[in-house]
């Protein structure tokens, strides 16, 4: 499932002609913590990204998270 979603960020940065560092830079802005380009691939590889971080990620991108029950 990481390798999903990491794959699935990496994606959606190449569609909006980004990177992983520029996606940091804009994290810190938003969020006021540091964000770095290592922090945030580590998070990706390990599969610790946090729900909020991940909703931070879309917003920054132009999409939003829905949960959407199974049938």
């Amino acid at each position: 499932m990481e390798n999903k979603i990491r794959a699935k960020i990496k994606y959606l940065l190449s569609l909006r002609g980004l990177t992983i560092t520029k996606l940091a830079e804009m994290m810190s802005a938003k969020t006021g913590e540091k964000y770095t380009f290592q922090r945030i691939s580590h998070k990706l590889r390990l599969g610790r990204l946090t729900l909020k971080e991940a909703y931070i990620i879309a917003e920054l991108l132009g999409y939003e998270l829905e949960f959407i029950e199974h049938k």
